[in-house]
């Protein structure tokens, strides 16, 4: 008798209204933008923890990096409060592609400085163990995460730094996130590109998360070329929609001086909505704020858990598959 498993995703919280939606993105955009301002700027004014939210007009000034770093962020934290088609997505490139064994999926968002922009190596001390290993799709035995992870940082700003690296792991100073399975402890090098042209492979990298394309096809792909696993995050009705029309209310926000924008520049309820909430808050440091949105953000949202089924045949087997999973339901309702 054949034996099957079956991952069942299971809804801890219903999909919530628009509103939250968005706001769950907007903080980690506005988290992005945050540390990507100069850091001579913010010692200006005493430190990030001081920015207020008026402030960020002007001290922000647009460049072309921007959105992919907020989107770094979006990813990021798309993970860390388990959204669902986002979960989805990035555990089948690792389980199916990239033979990641465990369920519990987590996120490090890997940074030092960048062109100038503050990153943060967020939670990598909670996370790793001393027996966290980084796949590299590599033969040989998988490098200690943790030991190299500080020396991984420094190569981004001491390229002699690099010289010193295993050789199966001298491109994983490239990455923007570390992406792992706590329950078994494997981790993978993943690169994190706004434009899909721009994606890059490395000695170390495993995973390239992208943006499908409106309408387009978001299936998991091996590029031989880049010999990475290209993971496009899905656009309709989803998490790229969501993330873009929360990138939109930060911009129109600003540009309208930390103010509520004009009708015009947010036309929608939702969007108009979140930009009042940011308005409301505009005297106080864009941390706090940032702190204070998240109990008003999209809460966890799946939770998966495995089950072993005995199926006497194919057809049976197919029959199970239909029966036990159930749908995830859209971010956006």
């Amino acid at each position: 008798m054949a034996q099957i498993n079956i991952r069942i995703e299971n809804q801890l919280n219903a999909v919530g209204d628009e509103v939250s939606a968005l706001i769950a993105v907007v903080r980690p955009i506005l988290q992005g933008l945050l540390y990507a301002l100069k850091h001579e700027v913010v010692a200006e004014v005493g430190g990030f923890e001081k920015v207020k939210v008026l402030m960020l007009p002007r001290l922000y000034r647009p460049g072309d990096g921007d959105i992919g770093i907020c989107f770094e962020y979006a990813v990021h934290d798309a993970v860390k409060r388990k959204d669902a088609k986002v979960v989805e997505k990035i555990q089948d490139a690792m389980q199916k592609h990239c033979k990641v064994p465990g369920k519990k999926l987590a996120s490090i968002l890997f940074g030092a400085e960048k062109s100038g922009s503050l990153r943060l190596i967020d939670t990598a001390h909670d996370l790793l163990t001393d027996e966290s290993r980084l796949l590299t799709g590599a033969q040989a035995q998988p490098p200690k995460l943790k030991r190299y992870i500080n020396q991984l940082a420094a190569a981004f700003r001491r390229p002699t730094t690099r010289l010193y690296l295993p050789a199966s792991i001298s491109g994983a100073w490239k990455a923007d996130l570390f992406l792992g399975m706590t329950d078994s402890d494997r981790w993978v090098g993943t690169t994190v590109k706004i434009n899909p042209a721009q994606l890059e492979g490395a000695t170390g990298l495993r995973v390239g998360i992208v943006p499908s394309r409106q309408g387009g096809s978001d299936k998991i792909i091996l590029d031989g070329a880049k010999n990475l696993i290209v993971c496009p995050l899905p656009y309709d009705a989803a998490f790229m929609e969501l993330f873009y029309s929360a990138w939109i209310i930060v911009q129109q926000f600003i540009a309208a001086d930390a103010k509520l924008p004009k009708e015009a520049s947010l036309p929608t309820a939702p969007q108009r909505m979140v930009a009042r909430l940011l308005e409301e808050r505009r005297n106080f440091p864009l941390v706090d704020v940032i702190e204070a949105l998240q109990p008003l953000a999209q809460p966890e949202l799946l939770e998966t858990s495995p089950k072993e089924k005995p199926a006497e045949s194919k057809r049976e087997e197919e029959a199970l598959v239909d029966t036990l999973i159930a749908p995830v339901s859209r971010v956006l309702t």
